[in-house]
């Protein structure tokens, strides 16, 4: 490392800024981001069922959103650029094909990418059934709306940064890959993503090798050191700093992560008020680390790298496990690391989960099981608990542990011990099944169903209803189970 502040120092900052403006790390737009973020992805807008509904204006972080206009940075012939999917529309791309997802392939025909963009942004996902149906719908190789050809991108954009704001980093980049990362605002969700899982040394190779594509000037002079270049990073450091070009905040967190002389400082750096991904990645690097619980759900996939303490590792996973964005299996592995440190709280559930774990083992749950519900239930995680061992439990156990058994097996739409009975007020009649504008609909049910977790069940009827006119039997079903099977899956109240 070096120190910027050297003679020469103004002079080779605009010797080096110029550089970056030929470079195109500098853009004539705006800028960057109205969000305090890096990329303005890895952000939570509220969601719940009564908070948007069609025909509502899209919300302002939606409307043009991940749609910038071309603006040309010189006068000479650019270089022709090739994308993948043969320069098709990336609002077609996709993970998965409709068939797979159990999706019509022209679920969107009919709308508006501005609408459906909007739906998706807010689209709550509490019922695991549709948090799983939502991650299908997001990953889908589904057919644009009309309008997209005037919007292209601004829909795939949506659905990544749904799953960015759901925690799912690697669906979000695996969808992210599916189109390549020539554009902008692609890469600047991938540097996101790298910087939260700890692989910012892939990223920023594509950052050094690729003109243009550097998110921010922060983003840029970090990449630069990471790659061992401290004395252009310094430089590019004071200049950006002399010219007003970064914020006094960034400036600062830079400078002691590129100066020797701040290495056994004791001043402790106040984190900005919305930390970006990049801002917790340098808190990291100069021995200030942030705590990640009171961050969106994204940055919680930071705290299970390998070199984070195993409290932290399950802190994190059980969060990301509520959320649908972390496999059961991958939490499962997590719980059985290490012999629990302490009573209480995680260590509690992780005692329970190894004590089941050896009861699975034996094929004797009887006294196990009700202690390990009980212990998840508490901690509003019995679906977090079904998802990781319902497909192990034996059928014939205690009468207690049988009939949890039950719940748990029902839970998963796997066949249980007994058939509950679905709540009546849950039977709705089918409406007349939707020919246009398919999407809508289906994504209204969702908000529809989601009414049901705080206790409207005629409003939950109706979205239960209109996913069988739209052909989503299984998932008909298993929301209606899922919200009958609530009173037993939540702690009871007092």
């Amino acid at each position: 490392m070096t120190d910027s502040r050297h003679p020469a120092g103004t002079g080779l900052a605009a010797f080096f800024l110029a550089q970056l403006l030929f470079a195109g790390a500098l853009h004539a737009e705006a800028p960057l981001s109205a969000s305090d973020w890096l990329s303005g992805s890895v952000k939570g807008p509220p969601r719940e069922s009564s908070a948007w509904r069609p025909g509502d204006i899209p919300p302002p972080q939606i409307r043009g959103h991940g749609n910038p206009q071309p603006v040309a940075e010189s006068g000479a012939v650019g270089e022709i650029e090739v994308t993948r999917l043969d320069g098709t529309n990336p609002d077609m791309a996709g993970t998965i094909t409709a068939r797979k997802a159990g999706l019509p392939k022209d679920l969107w025909q009919g709308s508006e990418v501005a609408t459906i963009s909007a739906q998706l942004a807010q689209s709550p996902a509490r019922l695991p059934a549709m948090n799983a149906l939502l991650r299908r719908i997001l990953k889908a190789q589904l057919l644009p709306p009309a309008d997209s050809r005037m919007h292209q991108g601004q829909l795939f954009l949506a659905r990544t940064d749904r799953l960015l704001d759901m925690g799912a980093l690697d669906q979000a980049q695996a969808l992210l890959f599916a189109v390549g990362h020539g554009d902008s605002e692609q890469f600047r969700r991938l540097f996101d993503i790298a910087l939260l899982e700890g692989d910012e040394s892939r990223a920023c190779e594509t950052m050094n090798n690729t003109p243009g594509i550097a998110p921010s000037f922060s983003a840029r002079i970090f990449c630069l050191a990471h790659s061992g270049d401290w004395a252009a990073a310094a430089i590019g450091l004071n200049g950006a700093d002399d010219l007003g070009l970064i914020d006094a905040g960034q400036a600062q967190l830079l400078t002691h992560f590129l100066h020797d002389s701040y290495v056994d400082s004791d001043e402790e750096l106040v984190p900005s008020d919305r930390v970006t991904p990049l801002e917790f990645r340098i808190h990291e690097a100069i021995g200030q680390p942030l705590p990640t619980h009171p961050l969106p759900l994204a940055f919680a996939q930071s705290d299970l790298r390998a070199n984070s303490g195993w409290k932290a590792r399950l802190e994190a996973a059980e969060r990301l496990a509520r959320a649908g964005a972390l496999p059961p299996a991958r939490l499962r592995e997590i719980y059985s690391e290490q012999e629990p440190a302490a009573s209480g709280s995680v260590w509690e559930r992780a005692a329970r989960m190894q004590a089941l774990e050896a009861a699975i083992a034996a094929g004797d749950v009887a006294a196990a099981l009700p202690r390990a519900f009980d212990a998840f239930r508490s901690a509003e995680m019995a679906d977090v608990l079904a998802a990781m061992v319902a497909e192990d439990l034996p059928a014939d156990s205690g009468e207690k542990a049988a009939e949890i058994t039950g719940w748990l097996r029902l839970w998963q739409g796997l066949p249980g011990n007994d058939r509950i009975e679905i709540l009546r007020e849950l039977q709705g009649d089918p409406p007349a099944p939707p020919t246009d504008r398919k999407g809508e609909a289906l994504l209204a049910a969702m908000t529809d169903i989601d009414a049901g977790m705080d206790g409207d069940l005629p409003r939950a009827a109706r979205g239960i209803a209109m996913l069988r006119a739209l052909g989503l039997d299984a998932d008909a079903d298993l929301a209606a189970t899922q919200l009958t099977l609530l009173p037993h899956m939540r702690k009871a109240p007092g």
